[in-house]
C-alpha cells in the first residue's frame, strides 16, 4: 500500500512516496521553477545517488508527469507500474470554514479551495493546480485534501473570533484559523502516544519553532488555542514576520512613508521579525554567532523571540488549566538547546525542570525533562508528510 504525498507551491512541487505497511519513505523529490525557465527536478531514493534532470515544466501537470516517470523508470524507479500508488494526499493550505477536516476530493472540495484563493493567495491556487494535475495524469486514483487549517478549526468561538463588527465573520468568514496545522496535529498526537498520557491528563503544548513559528494548546488532541490567526502573520516574532503588532502601526507607516497597506503588509511578512530587529539575518544560526560576537541587536532579536514564546506558553498553560507535556518541534525547536533551555528555564516557578544533559540532543525524539518535573518536556521532530499519508489512507479506504 503506497501513498504519494504532494505539496504544490506556486512554482514548485515537493513530494514523497510512502509505503504505509511500515510508513517508510520510498522516494521523495522536488520540482523547482515550474512555469519558469530553468525548471529542475531532483529525485531521491534512500541509499542511492540523487537523480537531477532539467526539463521544461510549463505547468504542474508536466511536473507531476516527470515525477511519475521517475517513480516507474527502469533505471531509477521504485515502482513497476503507477497503479501501485493507491492514493494521493495533498497538503492544502485553506479550506475556509466549510471544510474543517481532511476530505476525499470531489468537485465541491475543489470549489471551496477555489473560493479560498483570497484567504490563501499564494498557496491555494498552487494546491488546486497540484490536485488537477494528478487527476489528469492519474485518472481514477483517489485524491485527499489535508487542510493546514483543520487543526485550528477545533477552537471554540471565544478563541477564534475577532472583536470586530460581526458582519465580517458572517459575510467574509474573517476569524482566526491557525496554521502549521498538520505539524501541530501530528506532534500533539505523537506526544500523547509517546508519553503514554492517560485520559484526563492530555493537555499538550506544541512549540513549532522555525523561520515561521507557532504554538498550539490542545486537550486530548483537540485544539484549544493556536498563535497564528487569519494568516500566518499573527502570533510570535518569526524569521521575517513581525508577529503581533498594534494595527495602528500599519496606519502610521502608511501615512508617514506614503506607501500602500499592501506594501506595509509585505514589509511585515518578509522584511520584519528577527531579520529587521537584528539587521543581520533571519537565520537563527547567524544570530547566535553574531550575538556571541557582541552584536547587541542580534542578542535583542533572540531575546524578543524567546520572550514571546514564553509569554504564549504561559498564557496557554492558563487557558488549559495546567499542562501535562510540552513538545518542541521545527528547525529551531528540534535543534536549539539554548532556545529550549531559555524557554523552559522561565517555567521553573511552576516546577517544570529541564535535564541539561538530555537537552543537548538535536533532532531526535527525546524526553528532556527531569523525573520530578511537573510537566514532561520533549523534542519531537515533526513529520507532516506522514500525517498527510495517514489521513489519506484513512479516507481513501486503501
Amino acid at each position: 500500500m503506497k501513498i504519494l504525498i504532494i505539496n504544490a507551491g506556486s512554482s514548485s512541487l515537493k513530494y514523497q512516496l510512502i509505503d504505509m505497511e511500515n510508513e517508510a519513505v520510498i522516494a521523495k523529490g522536488l520540482c523547482e521553477r515550474i512555469g519558469i525557465e530553468g525548471s529542475k527536478h531532483t529525485y531521491k531514493v534512500p541509499g542511492k545517488e540523487d537523480f537531477v534532470e532539467e526539463k521544461p515544466m510549463p505547468t504542474h501537470q508536466e511536473a507531476v508527469s516527470l515525477v511519475l516517470a521517475a517513480l516507474v523508470s527502469p533505471e531509477i524507479g521504485v515502482l513497476s507500474d503507477i497503479s501501485e500508488v493507491s492514493a494521493v494526499g495533498h497538503r492544502v493550505l485553506h479550506g475556509g470554514s466549510t471544510y474543517t477536516e481532511s476530505i476525499l476530493i470531489n468537485e465541491d472540495v475543489k470549489r471551496v479551495i477555489r473560493e479560498c484563493f483570497d484567504l490563501g493567495p499564494l498557496h491555494n491556487p498552487a494546491n488546486l493546480m497540484g490536485i488537477e494535475a494528478c487527476e489528469a495524469v492519474m485518472p481514477g486514483t483517489p485524491n485527499v485534501a489535508v487542510f493546514d487549517t483543520s487543526f485550528g478549526m477545533g477552537m471554540e468561538p471565544k478563541a477564534y473570533m475577532y472583536a470586530i463588527p460581526y458582519k465580517y465573520y458572517e459575510e467574509n468568514k474573517l476569524r482566526r484559523y491557525g496554521f502549521h496545522g498538520t505539524s501541530h496535529a501530528y506532534v500533539s498526537g505523537e506526544t500523547i502516544a509517546y508519553a503514554n498520557l492517560p485520559e484526563g491528563n492530555r493537555r499538550v503544548i506544541v512549540c513549532h519553532l522555525g523561520n515561521g513559528s507557532s504554538i498550539s494548546a490542545s486537550d486530548n488532541g483537540r485544539c484549544v488555542e493556536t498563535s497564528m490567526g487569519l494568516t500566518p502573520l499573527e502570533g510570535l516574532v518569526m524569521g521575517t514576520r513581525s508577529g503581533d503588532v498594534d494595527p495602528t502601526v500599519v496606519q502610521y507607516i502608511v501615512n508617514h512613508d506614503h506607501i500602500s497597506v499592501d506594501e506595509v503588509l509585505t514589509m511585515l511578512n518578509k522584511k520584519s521579525g528577527v531579520l529587521a530587529v537584528s539587521g543581520v539575518s533571519s537565520d537563527f544560526r547567524d544570530l547566535d554567532a553574531a550575538a556571541e560576537a557582541g552584536n547587541e541587536r542580534a542578542r535583542l532579536a533572540l531575546d524578543m523571540f524567546v520572550h514571546h514564546v514564553v509569554k504564549t506558553v504561559g498564557a496557554y498553560i492558563a487557558v488549559l488549566g495546567g499542562v501535562d507535556a510540552i513538545s518542541f518541534t521545527g528547525g529551531i525547536g528540534e535543534n536549539s538547546p539554548a532556545i529550549r533551555a531559555q524557554v523552559i528555564g522561565q517555567l521553573g516557578f511552576m516546577g517544570v525542570k529541564l535535564d541539561a544533559e538530555a537537552n543537548k540532543t538535536r533532532g531526535k525524539r527525546t524526553l528532556i525533562s527531569t523525573p520530578d518535573s511537573t510537566a514532561r518536556v520533549y523534542i519531537l521532530p515533526t513529520n507532516e508528510e506522514l500525517f498527510i499519508a495517514r489521513e489519506t489512507k484513512r479516507l481513501a479506504n486503501v
